[in-house]
């Protein structure tokens, strides 16, 4: 637990000095801080932390606005805990900040040894993620529940049925998949009546989208296609 990410975000800076401080000396190791709203929504894209501390009141884009974006059902970072910090305290403000997304809320100021067992809660929750959830494969990530691909740092954006079949691959690198396969894998055996054509079509979006990448995904003429089997020396 004491290497996961936490992004700390408050413009009060001994506020983020004094979390840090005790985030450090309950044996975590990798934390950030954020001053401002686009400086927390930056580093949460680039830096994927594993939960995000979050005052509401904070220059440029408020904690409310960050909280929705980042909970977002399309965004590779809705499954992010995020615990909101803030002095605000009548009902109405928490009820909103837990209506934004925020899985928990503690109003400033606040006990440290609180603070501390929320965040470990929040994390162990985390870590009930299943190893089969993550897919890595050279420089591609995937994370199945979050619907997220990175290359490198970059996140790709894909359709579902692109994402679908790029996960199938991924699982079983060096495995051929014919047409027929990867359909009954998109849609169940008794799924919509797709055409065999519409696969290569996706096929093809999916190596443009992947880059350089996509010449990992290769077409096995008059069968299929495969991901490359990963070579190791």
């Amino acid at each position: 637990m004491v290497n996961k990410k936490i992004l700390v975000v408050d413009d009060e800076i001994a506020i983020c000095e004094l979390i840090k401080m005790n985030l450090e000396a309950e044996g975590f190791i990798n934390i950030r801080v954020a001053g401002d709203g686009e400086e927390a929504l930056q580093i949460a894209q680039e830096w994927l932390p594993d939960l995000i501390l979050l005052d509401l009141m904070l220059p440029k884009v408020d904690g409310l606005s960050i909280c929705r974006r980042l909970k977002a059902s399309n965004s590779p970072m809705s499954n992010i805990p995020i615990i909101i910090l803030s002095a605000k305290s009548r009902e109405n403000d928490i009820v909103n900040g837990l209506d934004a997304g925020a899985n928990d809320y503690i109003t400033k100021p606040f006990s440290n040894k609180i603070l501390i067992a929320r965040i470990k809660s929040q994390l162990r929750n985390c870590s009930k993620l299943d190893v089969n959830d993550v897919i890595r494969y050279k420089n591609l990530y995937i994370n199945l529940p979050q619907r997220m691909i990175k290359i490198d740092s970059e996140i790709i954006d894909l359709t579902f049925s692109e994402f679908e079949i790029l996960s199938i691959f991924a699982k079983h690198a060096g495995k051929v998949y014919t047409r027929s396969q990867l359909i009954s894998n998109l849609r169940g055996d008794d799924g919509f009546d797709i055409a065999e054509r519409s696969v290569d079509v996706q096929i093809v979006n999916l190596r443009k989208k992947l880059k350089d990448f996509g010449k990992n995904i290769e077409t096995i003429r008059g069968i299929g296609y495969r991901l490359k089997e990963e070579q190791y020396d």
